[in-house]
Order: structure tokens, then sequence, then C-alpha cells
């Protein structure tokens, strides 16, 4: 595994999904929230389903690991997780709904206990996954975590705990196929999933007010949001791991803290500085093996991984 590609690979991670909240933002008031995950989903299908076609080579599932690795995803990753989330942002302020979307990694290492054979936390582990979460509510700021509405941050925590057990489950399953033709054939699947949800709770295109401003966050959300973020998403799970891989969910909220100041005027507090630098110290007790090689290789030394 190389440390390198896994760090280009959080942090693209972390940049594209954490920009996304602004996408959402932008038209979750205009479009039906259930439908605008459907239109986020299908611009992704489209798009990487393109992709993988021209490309050739292994784009078809072969096997039953595969097929169960696309459903997986396709049902939990992006399926409830999408859904639950777009609906739990109507009722949720954007700090409220990243700090709970944060908890992935926390109840990441559950499921890999329970599903995994090979997965395990020490205690150093635990509490470098705690600090982490003390990190982000110390950005978004305590008041966000405990008002904003309780449905919604439930629904988001839903949310959360779909993607923690989907992307445990397809480390399980171990398909074979290849992480771009996996990510399509799950756009593929959700797709048709959350279109049925959505005209089951009465929504329709017709209701959309258009404007150049909603065309241009679906197309935003569908594409880099989504089209290029999960398949980054993936492959940083195949390289690190389900419980070390979901930590890039605390990198979210800096994003996105980040793409609000620059884009809505917002400013960053002196919290948001000192809640980075705990999230940072968390990621580094978690990592802590890997942090010590690669300064090792910086510097020259010589460092033995066990």
């Amino acid at each position: 595994m190389s440390r390198h590609r896994t760090l280009v690979l959080f942090v693209a991670a972390a940049v594209l999904f954490g920009t996304s909240f602004v996408g959402i933002k932008a038209a979750i008031d205009v479009v039906p929230p259930v439908l605008f995950a459907a239109f986020r989903v299908d611009v992704a299908a489209i798009v990487l389903l393109s992709l993988v076609i021209v490309r050739g080579g292994y784009w078809r599932p072969r096997s039953r690991a595969d097929v169960f690795g696309i459903l997986a995803s396709g049902a939990f990753v992006l399926g409830a997780n999408n859904v639950l989330l777009f609906l739990g942002q109507q009722h949720a302020t954007t700090g409220a709904a990243a700090v709970m979307y944060s908890l992935m990694p926390v109840v990441s290492p559950v499921f890999a206990v329970l599903l995994l054979d090979d997965e395990r936390i020490s205690a150093v582990d635990a509490v470098g996954i705690l600090l982490g979460l003390v990190g982000v509510v110390v950005i978004v700021g305590p008041e966000s975590v405990l008002g904003g509405g309780s449905i919604g941050q439930a629904l988001v925590v839903g949310s959360a705990l779909s993607v923690a057990f989907g992307t445990v489950l397809l480390k399980r399953i171990d398909p074979d196929i290849g992480t771009l033709p996996l990510t399509a054939w799950a756009m593929a699947a959700a797709a048709v999933g959350i279109h049925i949800v959505s005209i089951g709770f009465g929504e329709s295109p017709a209701q959309v007010a258009w404007s150049p401003t909603i065309v241009a966050a679906i197309l935003y959300v569908g594409m880099p949001a989504t089209a290029a973020a999960y398949p980054v998403y993936f492959a940083l799970l195949a390289e690190a791991g389900p419980v070390r891989g979901n930590l890039v969910a605390y990198a979210m909220p800096i994003v996105a803290t980040i793409t609000g100041w620059a884009f809505l005027g917002e400013t960053i507090s002196s919290a948001t500085v000192l809640g980075f630098g705990v999230i940072v110290s968390g990621f580094v007790l978690v990592q802590r093996e890997s942090v010590v090689r690669v300064i090792g290789s910086v510097d020259g030394w010589s460092v033995d991984a066990e």
C-alpha cells in the first residue's frame, strides 16, 4: 500500500465531499429532497457508466461477490445514505448535519469487529477516534449539536450508520470488480431505488422551480461531488480499510467551513483553528505507525514496520 497514494485519496475525498454541502444547501429548499438525491445519483451513474463502457476491460460483474458488492454499495453507501442525508438537511443546520455525519468513523469499528476477522482497534485508536469527534464539535459549536432540529440530526445519524455498515460489509464481501465499475453499477442500482422512494413520497420534477442556479447545483453535486468523489472514496477504503478510511468524515466539516468562508462570506473563528488541531491530534494517534514511517522516510531514517 502506498502511503502517499492513501494521503492523496484522503485529501481528494475530503475536498469533494466537503464542498458538496454548499451544492446541497443551494437547492435543498427548492428541489424535493429525495428527488434531489435521485438527481445526484442519476448524473453520477450516467457519467460513470459511460466511462467504464468506453474503457472496457473488466467492467461487468462476473461473480456473486461482484453482484453482492454492487448491491451492498447501492443499498447502504449510496441509497439509504443519500435519502436520509437529504431528508435530514431539511431539518438540521449544515453544522449539525456535519457533526452527526462525523459519527461514521466512530461506529465503523463497531461494525468491523462484528463483521470482519482482521479489523481490531486498540485503546489508543479509540482515543484518537473520539478526539476527532471532539474536534468536529469544537469547530461547529456545541450549540449546533444541541439545537437545530432533533429530527434532522437523527436522520443524518441514520445516514452515517448506513455508510459505516455498507463500507464494512463491502470489505467483507471483497468483490473482484474494480473500484470504478463497482461504483458505476452501484450508482445505477441506487438511482432506481431512490427514485422509487421519491415516488412513494409523492415527489415530482414538476414541483421544481427550475433555474440556472438549480441546474448548476444538481450538476455540481452529481458530478465532482459524486461521480468523482465516490470512486475516490471506494479506492481510499480499499487502501486504508473501512475503519481508517472513514476518518475522512472528520475532514469534511473543515472543508465545508473553508468553503462557506470562501463562497458565503462566513468567518473562520478561533474555535475552528482549535478544532482542527484536535482533529489532527486524533488522526495522528490513529495513524501513529504510518506517521512515524513517513517521518522516518523523509528524514532518511530506517523505521521497521511491524
